[in-house]
């Protein structure tokens, strides 16, 4: 269970396509379900997954053969270090292996991948978006490039039908990053004629971004620093209002360029990116690492969403998208399970129908997750879907900055005022 061991292994595993590609000991039902959400379409026809803990896996290792990827479950277990070395002597030395625990440590996690051979460790309570990223390019050799490694994470959100509250959820998911949780973030609103993502974050627009897609060749880091407009310390918008009668004249390659010049300067890039065939539209999704599908609990809704899940992955998308499902309760909708039935999938995130709270965040120009309640909650979910490997709700309605926009200092005057909710 050694680093020459899988490099020797790799080249003999095809001399044997008898052998089980994964085998996974898993300690509850939860870690199980998330597993197979994220390499279901990996390896559908060879993966044996079974319930126990890493001594369970011991026994059962000393009578099974080997599988070319062995998944283990460590939590809970007293000596794990000694329960890694147990294991060891019961598997062929080319065997992959994959940890999964409940230990958040840097020293706990660089003994065991750089001195014990293990090939991989996430900790728990696990995600889709951590499977596919860690865990799926080591079973599949296809390793993501190394230009996707670098950088930020890119997250396209994408609604399946207009008015299922993308703009909403996407505006609330930068909020929570960049002003609760205090990462460089930025929003980038990707509609430059009618996009409302800088009114609900009390952001100002600018021709920063239409210039960018129009003329690639200038962007470069300190058109960033200039063309994105401060929200807070660490969060920005990059958004245009242009005139409806001038239309995007875009240059092919522009939106790769300013997404991997965005990710040198913020941890998360978080797109409102409507499935449009634009050329604009398809190269911002292709090179998000992770999207995002809101949809509502409508048959239409659940069409759409069907044919957006049916959607080739981008070069920097190992996991299939996060569901969300926004509205839910709505008189009239489809209940949760009429919707998975139909999509086959889980549901990963949901979002209660909530108009009342909604309307008045979108009034006051004050997204509705600095408040704390359901909907705040599941923005923290989706936070954890797309990489946010804290997730920890340590920010309250406090923790907002005042406004800089004077938009959002005109929110007295509409106290009485429903200008809209989920857009």
């Amino acid at each position: 269970m050694n680093q020459e061991s899988y490099r020797m292994s790799t080249s003999n595993s095809a001399s044997r396509p008898d052998r089980l590609t994964v085998l996974a000991f898993l300690a509850d039902v939860q870690t199980e379900q998330v597993l197979r959400d994220g390499l279901g379409d990996i390896v559908a026809n060879g993966m044996d997954v079974r319930r126990g803990t890493i001594r369970t896996a011991i026994q059962a290792m000393a009578k099974l053969p080997t599988p070319e990827v062995l998944i283990i479950d460590i939590s809970g277990d007293d000596q794990p270090l000694s329960a890694l070395g147990e294991l060891s002597d019961v598997v062929e030395p080319g065997v992959r292996v994959l940890v999964i625990g409940d230990t958040d440590d840097v020293d706990f996690y660089r003994h065991i991948t750089r001195g014990m051979g293990v090939m991989e460790y996430i900790f728990k309570p696990i995600t889709r978006e951590a499977v596919g990223r860690h865990f799926a390019p080591l079973i599949t050799r296809k390793t993501v490039g190394s230009d996707a490694a670098r950088g930020g994470r890119v997250v396209s959100v994408m609604g399946a039908r207009g008015g299922v509250g993308t703009t909403t959820i996407a505006g609330n998911l930068a909020w929570y990053l960049g002003v609760i949780s205090k990462r460089h973030s930025v929003f980038v609103e990707s509609d430059l004629h009618m996009g409302s993502g800088a009114l609900l974050l009390g952001g100002k627009t600018g021709p920063g971004l239409r210039m960018a897609l129009e003329t690639p060749d200038r962007i470069d880091p300190l058109f960033v620093e200039r063309a994105a407009q401060p929200v807070s310390e660490r969060l920005h918008v990059l958004a245009s209002e242009e005139k409806l009668s001038e239309p995007l004249n875009y240059a092919k390659g522009a939106a790769q360029r300013l997404i991997e010049t965005l990710r040198v300067r913020y941890n998360f890039v978080i797109m409102d990116v409507p499935f449009l065939p634009m050329p604009c539209n398809r190269e911002l999704l292709e090179y998000s690492h992770h999207r995002v599908i809101v949809m509502d609990p409508s048959l239409a809704s659940v069409r759409d969403t069907l044919r957006l899940m049916g959607v080739p992955n981008g070069p920097w998308q190992p996991q299939s998208p996060t569901i969300v499902l926004s509205r839910q309760g709505r008189p009239g909708g489809l209940t949760r399970k009429q919707i998975e039935d139909a999509l086959k999938v889980k549901i990963d995130v949901v979002i209660p129908d909530m108009p009342k709270q909604l309307n008045e965040s979108a009034s006051f120009g004050e997204p509705a997750v600095t408040e704390r309640g359901p909907f705040r909650q599941a923005i923290i979910d989706l936070a954890r879907e797309i990489g946010f490997v804290s997730g920890r709700d340590d920010g309250g309605p406090s923790a907002s900055p005042e406004p800089t926009s004077a938009l959002a200092s005109m929110a007295s005057v509409f106290k009485s005022t429903k200008l809209g909710g989920l857009s």
